[in-house]
């Protein structure tokens, strides 16, 4: 009998490694490169979102979203002025990372590659433009559809906890779109934004997390 427990524990211990995702990580070259162009604290950051991405991987999307939203929610908020110069400027999640500093747009650009990553589908995560009553601002949220009946949740960087779009009425929502339509919706000059420049043209998402398996 000792011995049937102890086989059963052994196949169940090799049954979950079989089942597991596999792990997240950035190769040191290009940690080093990051390293370069932004400081050892943005190595840190870059670091810290791959420990976050390898303790939610086998979550389900609910605390994915959670973990997600709260990682990226920690970095302090600042106007594309203050940050690029710029009025408007969509940076892309290495930016994110690099300068520790974001606006509604970066903090939705993160937060949804780093979901795709994860395994959540792109077809149930919209980018939706919207207004803030409290803020009496033009704003941008990330909304997760279970289904796509479903009312939305909102991920935002102005309220951290996430909560059905039903129950957000701070916000009204404008027009929304998908990753895939990202860079048109920057081309369309969603709200006061404006037209992509030629530097802007290249993938949104340049920040290399690859998977392996251990």
């Amino acid at each position: 009998m000792k011995k049937s427990f102890t086989l059963f524990f052994i196949v169940v211990a090799i049954a979950a490694t079989l089942i597991s995702s596999p792990e997240f990580s950035i190769a040191k070259i290009f940690l080093d490169k990051i390293e370069k162009e932004y400081g050892i604290f943005a190595k840190r950051r870059a670091f810290a979102l791959v420990q976050m991405m390898n303790s939610a991987k086998d979550k389900d999307e609910m605390e994915k979203m959670e973990a997600v939203n709260d990682f990226f929610n920690q970095t302090p908020y600042a106007s594309d002025k203050t940050t690029y110069g710029v009025s408007d400027y969509w940076a892309t999640r290495l930016e994110f990372i690099g300068h520790d500093k974001a606006d509604c747009e970066d903090y939705v650009i993160a937060k949804y590659f780093t979901l795709k990553e994860l395994g959540v589908s792109p077809k149930k995560l919209y980018m939706t433009y919207a207004k803030s009553l409290k803020y009496k601002t033009a704003h941008l949220v990330l909304t997760y559809y279970e289904t796509p009946k479903s009312i939305p949740l909102v991920l935002d960087n102005y309220n951290y906890k996430i909560l059905p779009a039903s129950q957000r009425d701070d916000l009204v929502p404008i027009y929304s779109f998908s990753g895939d339509e990202l860079f048109s919706a920057k081309q369309a000059q969603i709200g006061k934004l404006v037209p992509a420049s030629s530097a802007q043209k290249r993938p949104w998402d340049e920040l290399v997390i690859t998977q392996q398996k251990e």
